[in-house]
């Protein structure tokens, strides 16, 4: 499969869940909608679910939203394996999200999908570092960086 065909290939959770450590009802996105080497968009309903395993006290803050993004940059690792730029095959785990800004105070009461950006700003052999953006509907909800640290070989 060419990259051209991977990135207008929606790709649903059950594709999402063979390719990530995150499984059952951890598994939080829906679909990758497109990515690029540098990009990545995903589409996620799992904030509407009352079992979802991230709720505290019935609600759903927006911080969990980085969990949501780290996801997205574990799919996006997996996708990019492959050969394509800017990482490595290697597992990894969220080292620190910073400049995180919350533009809401909660996800479970967001009616829409939420969409998950992230984007690779940089990598070496150590770490990558991704700027995200969780929006639902067209507006922001939630966005930062975060670096991903990779398991040494």
């Amino acid at each position: 499969m060419t990259q051209a065909q991977t990135e207008a290939t929606p790709l649903d959770h059950a594709w999402i869940a063979a390719h990530v450590p995150h499984q059952g009802s951890m598994c939080l996105l829906d679909a990758v909608e497109s990515w690029s080497p540098e990009r990545i968009r995903c589409r996620a309903v799992s904030h509407r679910d009352p079992a979802n395993p991230l709720r505290a006290g019935g609600r759903l803050g927006a911080l969990t939203g980085i969990e949501y993004a780290a996801q997205a940059m574990a799919v996006h690792g997996a996708l990019r394996a492959g050969g394509a730029a800017c990482a490595s095959s290697r597992p990894g785990m969220l080292g620190s999200a910073r400049a995180v800004e919350c533009l809401v105070s909660r996800l479970d009461d967001i009616a829409d999908d939420l969409q998950v950006d992230a984007e690779c700003l940089s990598a070496d052999d150590r770490a990558l570092l991704y700027a995200f953006t969780l929006s639902a509907g067209g507006r922001p909800l939630l966005r930062g960086r975060a670096s991903v640290v990779l398991s040494v070989a």
